[in-house]
């Protein structure tokens, strides 16, 4: 059953799994890395040929906090490879019968706009707001804590936070913007792509990476332009022509597309013109990955993956929680004792959090 499976799907729910482990393993270990006075800073919204120098630095000279500079560079790719999963998951559910033949010109089955968005928000509360209730007390009883505004909060629960001025300002915990993106391409997806022409997804990938290159690289205006859902529309779009048109490839295919698009991930974030297409071989070089992860030698490494990505929503709103206990310990010099500690704390609490968020209604 398992074999028919792989043969009939491009991914398998395991390699989805496993996709979604490693895309939340280097989310959560960037979002500890970067708060690091030391570690190299990434270009996540914005580029920064200052930090891309900075990394070509570490590299040419490596010190002991070598992987911390790797993940905090590179760990926040983890979100378009979620970007590219949901995706994929969304023509799988609504563009593909039981008996796996296309519905893309059948419009019958899908909800209306209201329907769809309000079952996707829910779904997306409903993960949000453990996390979000947490973090709040753990953030006002410890140093520093955040200023709330009413209208923030509000946005927050809204999931339109995103939309509001100075985003990275306003949107705490820091990686909660995602749920504001998210919404927006449900939306997207609803309106615009979900059983149309490729051309329309294809359209939209184009118009959204064009209009980027108008703004400078290190400008607020890209900042705000890629907290909301033309920043992501490159590897969402990607997932969706993947799903409807990708073939399965043998594992020397998969061998040679890994080892090409690392190169590629170097190189082009190395430059602000192919910065903006690393998501692209970001998402090619996970699936390969994955696909030579099944070999049998790996197969230890591939469990340990798909049960992380069994935890990666609940472990994506807790690590901020845990963040703000343990990074002072690290920010005192211990860097990889309060790294430990962080990790092992997350993925402890993440499984706490996954069987209460199962209890959660999502009505």
């Amino acid at each position: 059953e398992k074999e028919q499976e792989m043969n009939h799907q491009l991914l398998t729910r395991a390699e989805c799994k496993a996709m979604r482990g490693l895309a939340i393993i280097g989310i959560f270990m960037h979002n500890y890395c970067h708060w690091l006075n030391p570690v190299v800073k990434e270009n996540e919204y914005q580029y920064f040929q200052s930090n891309t120098n900075w990394f070509r630095q570490v590299l040419s000279a490596p010190d002991e906090l070598l992987p911390m500079h790797l993940l905090s560079f590179f760990g926040h790719y983890g979100v378009p490879v979620f970007l590219f999963l949901s995706a994929y998951g969304l023509v799988m559910k609504y563009e593909t019968s039981a008996d796996g033949q296309s519905l893309q010109r059948d419009r019958s089955g899908l909800e209306s706009v209201f329907s769809f968005m309000q079952h996707h928000y829910k779904k997306l509360f409903k993960m949000m707001i453990l996390g979000f209730v947490a973090f709040t007390m753990i953030d006002l009883m410890t140093p520093h804590s955040h200023h709330y505004e009413a209208s923030d909060i509000v946005a927050m629960l809204g999931m339109f936070n995103n939309l509001l001025p100075r985003p990275d300002a306003i949107i705490w915990p820091g990686p909660y913007w995602f749920f504001g993106l998210m919404l927006q391409l449900y939306l997207v997806f609803r309106l615009f792509i979900a059983r149309r022409h490729w051309s329309w997804t294809v359209g939209l990938m184009v118009i959204c990476v064009a209009l980027q290159f108008c703004f400078g690289p290190e400008s607020e205006e890209l900042n705000r332009y890629r907290y909301n859902f033309m920043g992501g529309m490159l590897p969402f779009g990607l997932g969706i022509l993947y799903a409807r048109y990708g073939r399965p490839m043998d594992l020397k295919t998969h061998a040679a597309l890994f080892v090409g698009s690392v190169f590629m991930i170097f190189w082009f974030s190395m430059s602000f013109i192919g910065w903006t297409f690393v998501p692209v071989f970001i998402c090619m070089a996970t699936v390969s990955l994955v696909k030579l992860f099944s070999m049998r030698p790996f197969q230890h490494i591939n469990k340990a993956l798909v049960w992380t990505g069994g935890i990666s929503a609940a472990l994506f709103v807790c690590h901020p929680i845990t963040r703000k206990i343990f990074i002072p310990l690290s920010r005192q010099g211990d860097y990889y004792a309060g790294f430990l500690l962080y990790i092992v704390t997350s993925v402890c609490l993440a499984w706490a959090f996954r069987e209460i968020i199962k209890r959660i209604p999502i009505k």
